[in-house]
C-alpha cells in the first residue's frame, strides 16, 4: 500500500531492514509457556536514540540503557524481558539490570556498552535471575532473520495482539526500511513515549539527528495517547539505524529528508495508534482532534485532556451522545479558549456550534458511537494550530483486568 512517498511492506517486521534479526523465547518469568524474553540484534554497532519515562521512579533497565546509549550513541543488541517490570527494586535491581546487559553482551559477542536492557510486567518484584541469565544463553541459537514475530510474543503482557509495522522508501536513489514494534495495553498515558516501543531501520543517519527525529515524532504521535492516565515507570522507545541501506547521510537539508521524516512518524502514530486500540478491556478506538488552537501546545494539551477523560471515555462505551462531558473536558485542559466560539462533532454529527446545542438525530449518534472506531472533532475558532491524540473506551473488563493483575 503507497502512503505518500512511503510503501507499507506486507507482513514486514524489525528485522526487515538489512543487518537485522530478532528472536524470542520462554525463560520462566511468565506462569505459562508464552515467550518472555526477546531481542533484537543488528550485524553492526548500530546508530542508536531513545526516549523514557519521566516518571520519576524509573526502572532500572532504562538507566542502565541510557548508560550504554551515552558511551558512543551506539546500540547493537537489545535485550528485553517481560513478566516482570524491574523497577522500585532499588541497588539490587540496578545490579540485576547490568548483570543483563553483561550476560547478553557476552552472548552475542559484544562489547556492554552496545547493549541495551529493558523490562516490563509486575512492579517491585526483583527479577529470578538464573532464569533469566539461563534464558540469556539460549537466545543466540532462538534469533533469526525471520525472528520478528518471536520478539513481539516476547514482550507483551495484557496485550491481546501484536504490534509491528515496517515501511519503505527511497532516499538518495537507494531503499531503506524503517519498522516498529511495540507493547502496551495499560498504565498508558506517556509523557515521552509509549509502554515499550522499538525501531530498526537501514537508514544512514548519525545518533544526533536520530535523536532529534524520535524527540519530535515521539511528541506527535507516542505522547498523545491514553488509557488510563498512567504514565509507566519503565517506558521507553529505543531506535537502532544500521546503515546498511548506504544512502548518503540523512541531516534536515537531505533532499529526501521530508519524505524519511514521514515515514518514520507514520511508523510512530501506527505503533501509538494500536497500542491505544488495544487498551485493556478495550471495544474501541477513539480519536480526538482539536481544531482552530492559539498554539499546537494548547491543541495538544486538550486533545490528550478529552481524550483521557473517563467520563467521555464510559460515554463512548455507552454509545452516549452525552457532548457535555467533552466541552467540560475542554474548559478544564488549563489553555485558552473563548467560551463562545467552540464546535463539536461527533464523526460528521453536529451536537454543538458555537457554543450552543444543536439538535441532533439522537439514534444515529447512538449507532455511530457504537462502532470500533469513534472520532470526536473540537474546533475552537480561535487560532490555527490542530493536534489529535488517540484512546478507548473505559469498560467493565478494564476494572476486572487490573483488579487482580497480581493475582
Amino acid at each position: 500500500m503507497m502512503v505518500n512517498d512511503y510503501v507499507v511492506v506486507p507482513e514486514g517486521s524489525v528485522t526487515t531492514p538489512s543487518g537485522f534479526r530478532a528472536g524470542g523465547l520462554h525463560c520462566g518469568l511468565k506462569k505459562t509457556q508464552r515467550h518472555d524474553l526477546g531481542v533484537i540484534v543488528c550485524e553492526v554497532p548500530a546508530q542508536a536514540a531513545g526516549v523514557y519515562t519521566l516518571n520519576q521512579f524509573q526502572a532500572a533497565p532504562l538507566k542502565v540503557t541510557q548508560e550504554s546509549i551515552a558511551a558512543g550513541g551506539k546500540l547493537q543488541v537489545m535485550l528485553v524481558n517481560s513478566g516482570n517490570a524491574n523497577a522500585c527494586t532499588g541497588q539490587q535491581g540496578e545490579d540485576d539490570a547490568r548483570a543483563m546487559r553483561s550476560a547478553a553482551a557476552k552472548a552475542f559477542g559484544v562489547a556492554d556498552h552496545l547493549v541495551g536492557v529493558t523490562s516490563t510486567g509486575v512492579i517491585g518484584e526483583l527479577l529470578p535471575m538464573p532464569k533469566v541469565l539461563s534464558g540469556i544463553e539460549k537466545l543466540p541459537a532462538e534469533t533469526r532473520a525471520d525472528g520478528g514475530d518471536d520478539f513481539c510474543q516476547a514482550i507483551l503482557t495484557t496485550d491481546l495482539v501484536k504490534k509491528e509495522i515496517c515501511v519503505r522508501l527511497t532516499v538518495g536513489g537507494r531503499t531503506v526500511h524503517i519498522a516498529g514494534a511495540a507493547k502496551g495495553s495499560g498504565m498508558i498515558h506517556p509523557n515521552m513515549a509509549t509502554m515499550l516501543g522499538f525501531m530498526t531501520t537501514d537508514a544512514n543517519i548519525d545518533s544526533a539527528m536520530l535523536q532529534k527525529l524520535l524527540n519530535e515524532v515521539t511528541d506527535s504521535t507516542f505522547n498523545m495517547i491514553t488509557v488510563d492516565g498512567d504514565t509507566s515507570t519503565n517506558d521507553m522507545v529505543v531506535v537502532m539505524a544500521s546503515g546498511l541501506a548506504g544512502n548518503d547521510s540523512l541531516t534536515p537539508e537531505h533532499p529526501d529528508w521530508a519524505a524519511f521524516a514521514g515515514a518514520f512518524t507514520h511508523v510512530g502514530e501506527y505503533l501509538a495508534k494500536a497500542i491505544a486500540r488495544d487498551g485493556e478491556g478495550a471495544t474501541k478506538l477513539i480519536e480526538v482532534t482539536v481544531a482552530g488552537a492559539a498554539s499546537r501546545d494548547a491543541a495538544r494539551a486538550i486533545a490528550k485532556t478529552v481524550i483521557g477523560s473517563s467520563l467521555v471515555k464510559s460515554a463512548c462505551f455507552g454509545a452516549d451522545a452525552n457532548w457535555g462531558r467533552i466541552i467540560a473536558a475542554v474548559g478544564r485542559a488549563g489553555q485558552p479558549v473563548q467560551t463562545e466560539t467552540v464546535d463539536i462533532r461527533l464523526g460528521d454529527i453536529s451536537v454543538l456550534k458555537q457554543s450552543r446545542p444543536v439538535k441532533f438525530d439522537e439514534d444515529r449518534a447512538e449507532e455511530y458511537l457504537k462502532g470500533e472506531l469513534v472520532q470526536i472533532h473540537v474546533d475552537l475558532n480561535m487560532g490555527d494550530a490542530t493536534a489529535t491524540a488517540w484512546g478507548c473506551d473505559l469498560t467493565y473488563d478494564y476494572v476486572r483486568i487490573n483488579a487482580a493483575y497480581r493475582t
